[in-house]
């Protein structure tokens, strides 16, 4: 087998699979943009529901047990 065929072909595989890297790298990228959007709307979210409630407030603790549906 002649040796420079052998390297080209070797070569044309790191391509290949740099290009894999390259592209998974860009979608991963994208997904953590995504991510932090949300997480940043979230958070927003949460600072005008703690907005809503009456100054010096405590929160009201609830036991899920004196909830049970009208069925029991």
């Amino acid at each position: 087998m002649n040796p420079m065929h052998d390297a080209d072909a070797r070569l044309t595989e790191l391509e290949i699979k740099a290009s894999y890297a390259e592209d998974l790298l860009e979608q991963l990228n994208a997904t953590i943009y995504r991510q932090q959007q949300q997480i940043d709307l979230l958070l927003r979210e949460v600072m005008s529901l703690r907005q809503q409630l009456p100054e010096g407030s405590a929160p009201v603790l609830r036991n899920l047990r004196d909830e049970l549906p009208p069925h029991y």
